[in-house]
């Protein structure tokens, strides 16, 4: 398996990116939807985050709290008196009512973390790495936001008339902002139209994104 990859440059940044040749890509028509390859390549899903620091986080914390708990039962069995706070807990939780404000509090920070710790389970994280098409079964590959990013700009910026851009990308849309210092704005937007919307083919992105595009001149100085 192919571990997803990407230029992590920032916005301001030009870079050299390999170019990946791809004699046989199919039309943006003939594709299937979903990020499916008609050629046999399978669907192209989001990348799953492995969660390291979450679940580092919770486990060290249960194993710190069973350990706790588990060389108190072991010293009651061995005849020692059980540990101060663990009587106190046992009193607290027997004594305070249910409707307490501290009792409210604590259930109210456990539903919290619980539902905290149900959301990363259950969403794929790794926002910042987009889908590419899949070619083959067993290959899967992604791009990094910041790399997208990038090429836009760097193709915005071979337009004629262009002084300027900034490319900002999600998952589902680039918002491209550029200035023009000559020529009409219209032959700018159009040439910048048709620039950006051959270079987000180019990408072999599974779910393409949309562009918004805004050309403006620049202030004056002064």
């Amino acid at each position: 398996m192919t571990e997803p990859q990407g230029a992590g440059t920032g916005e301001g940044s030009t870079q050299r990116l390999p170019v990946v040749e791809r004699g046989t890509e199919p039309a943006p028509h003939e594709r299937e939807p979903g990020g499916a390859d008609p050629s046999g390549g399978g669907r192209a899903g989001r990348f799953w985050s492995t969660r390291r620091i979450p679940a580092g986080v919770v486990a060290l914390l249960l194993l710190l709290l069973a350990g706790a708990f588990l060389y108190d039962v072991v010293a009651v069995r061995a005849g020692r008196s059980a540990l101060g706070w663990r009587r106190d807990l046992a009193r607290e939780l027997a004594e305070r009512p249910v409707d307490d404000t501290w009792v409210l509090v604590g259930a109210g920070v456990a539903a919290a973390l619980g539902l905290w710790l149900l959301l990363l389970a259950l969403t794929p994280g790794l926002r910042r790495v987009l889908p590419m098409r899949r070619t083959h079964p067993d290959v899967r590959a992604g791009l990094h936001r910041d790399a997208a990013a990038t090429v836009l700009r760097d193709r915005a910026m071979e337009v004629a008339g262009v002084q300027s851009a900034r490319v900002r990308m999600r998952r589902r849309r680039a918002r491209v902002r550029a200035l023009s210092h000559f020529r009409e704005l219209d032959d700018v937007r159009a040439d910048l139209g048709g620039a950006l919307d051959d270079a987000v083919r180019g990408l072999g992105l599974a779910r393409p994104p949309a562009v918004s595009l805004r050309v403006t001149r620049p202030g004056r100085k002064g």
